[in-house]
């Protein structure tokens, strides 16, 4: 987090550089894809669950405010986006045999910081990408013997390319991937924790207008 603020703060003052300057807002809809590399269990007591993430790719939505600062042809975009994204898991109750699909919806602050330049009339861009969990998700097993578990913030990346129509209208495509492990853990009853390591991945769609 401090090393997010002293970025933060070193873009901030990097602003009177760049000979152009122009603010807009975005939003747009993702697809997300879970990869986990294999079946996880945790016991508490007598009971025991197997967690199988479901790979299949879900649909969430991202909407936020950007800057692109220009210089010598080339542009600094960072942005700040509220997002959300659905993981689902296959959950089996080893003694009972039952199973059931749980669902989990995380709300996240994403600050991408893309660093690009035009090649025609495309942009083409990547850059790191932070994200802050906001609030927690429901546990991934409803049982009072267990509780999951998260990590706050994680750092990433994206890269893409994108349009400007009319001067005014900016639409974007972009694949982020995770570099950390989401870190998402199940604990019992005695402290002991189980790791999902899941590295979720998704492509972005947005469209944006610049005032």
């Amino acid at each position: 987090m401090k090393k997010l603020v002293v970025f933060t703060l070193i873009a901030l003052l990097a602003v009177p550089v760049f000979s152009q300057i122009k603010f807009g807002l975005k939003g747009g809809v993702s697809t997300t894809s879970l990869s986990m590399p294999s079946m996880k269990s945790i016991t508490s007591g007598s009971v025991t669950y197997n967690v199988d993430a479901i790979s299949d790719a879900k649909f969430g939505f991202h909407g936020g405010a950007f800057l692109r600062l220009t210089l010598l042809g080339i542009y600094v975009q960072p942005e700040v986006l509220f997002s959300t994204r659905t993981n689902e898991y296959t959950i089996t109750n080893v003694q009972s045999t039952a199973q059931y699909i749980s669902k989990q919806t995380f709300n996240k602050l994403d600050i991408p910081v893309l660093i690009g330049f035009k090649l025609g009339p495309v942009r083409l861009n990547a850059g790191p990408a932070a994200s802050i969990l906001i609030g927690s998700p429901k546990d991934l097993i409803d049982s009072p013997d267990f509780k999951s578990l998260y990590n706050s913030m994680t750092v990433g990346y994206q890269a893409g390319l994108g349009v400007d129509l009319l001067k005014r209208l900016t639409f974007d495509l972009r694949y982020e991937g995770s570099l950390k492990k989401y870190q998402n853990q199940i604990e019992n009853l005695t402290g002991t924790k189980v790791t999902l390591d899941d590295r979720p991945n998704a492509f972005l769609l947005s469209m944006g207008f610049i005032f």
